[in-house]
């Protein structure tokens, strides 16, 4: 099926997070196969690599991408690039009617998280795949949220500073905006905080990311199953996803209730959960999970798309 079927795609952006997608393409998509590689960059690596694999490549950016032979065979396009990149792409592509898969924090189309609701957004033209802090902490939140009503999210994504590069530098504004607005809209969240921390230490750090939740009192048996079998729906695309410890609760009293930004005083059950995202080392180094949970939910999303949407269905 794979050679006969597959869904052509291409991807704009030759860095380190298109590279890495690109490899996850040829090595493990069902679905899908590589239509184009795209970059601005004539000497970036992404590109000497695609060429090496026999994929198609410019360097001439999104006018580069039309222009190419195969152009009009393909059907999905992942953009590796930036939010302020992003816009016009996504016009030039929807005017082809090609699904757009945003790796970006420009978040044109909805939020989208593979375990969580993709199934809502197979139809849209654009979907956004949030941020790599969203897409490790918004399924605890929505596994909380599915058991009790959850007042207050918030979460901190700790990452290697060898692993942000100049785009994810370039967005930290977007990955907090993006973030928090995502925890309230996919998670659940009644108000929803975001904090990136980039870790200069050495060795660098796996991606550590904790969720701390302020919630209606409830069953924390139900509540901790639900978040294990989470973990367990994220760890089917993404190997590295982990809980590094047990969850803990914490039960604030009405006498004593805690100052929570954005909701004042408040009381309830305090639920921390703390995750560790090691990545697949398939073109980064395994620290960088930051970037492999992004390349990895884009890829979920997309093999899910090309499977529903896309291939003609069995007679």
């Amino acid at each position: 099926m794979r050679l006969n079927s597959a869904v052509p795609a291409a991807i704009i952006g030759s860095g380190n997070i298109g590279t890495d997608l690109m490899i996850k393409v040829l090595r493990n998509a069902r679905h899908l196969k590589m239509g184009a590689m795209v970059g601005i960059d004539p000497n970036s690596d992404g590109l000497a690599r695609a060429a090496r694999m026999g994929v198609a490549t410019t360097h001439e950016g999104i006018d580069g991408l039309v222009s190419l032979p195969g152009f009009g065979d393909i059907r999905i396009a992942f953009d590796a690039t930036s939010a302020g990149a992003h816009a016009r792409h996504n016009e030039v592509l929807q005017k082809h009617g090609i699904k757009v898969i945003d790796l970006t924090p420009a978040a044109i189309g909805p939020y989208t998280v593979p375990v969580v609701n993709l199934d809502d957004h197979l139809d849209a033209g654009n979907i956004n795949m949030v941020t790599c802090g969203g897409q490790a902490t918004i399924p605890i939140v929505a596994a909380i949220s599915r058991v009790v009503p959850v007042k207050y999210a918030e979460i901190v994504a700790s990452i290697s500073s060898k692993s942000a590069g100049p785009g994810t530098r370039a967005n930290i504004d977007e990955f907090t905006e993006t973030t928090s607005r995502a925890l309230e809209v996919v998670g659940g969240a009644q108000v929803g905080k975001a904090i990136i921390v980039l870790n200069p230490a050495e060795p660098p750090l796996l991606m550590r990311d904790t969720v701390y939740c302020l919630a209606e009192p409830g069953d924390q048996a139900a509540i901790e199953r639900s978040i294990e079998e989470m973990v367990a729906s994220v760890n089917a695309y993404v190997p590295g996803y982990r809980l590094k410890q047990r969850v803990q609760f914490d039960l604030i009293p009405e006498s004593a209730p805690a100052n929570v930004p954005g909701i004042g005083l408040s009381s309830g059950l305090k639920v921390s959960v703390f995750i560790q995202v090691e990545g697949a080392a398939h073109y980064l180094p395994a620290y960088a999970g930051n970037l492999d949970i992004m390349t990895s939910a884009a890829l979920a999303c997309a093999e899910r798309l090309a499977e529903t949407r896309l291939l003609p269905k069995a007679a």
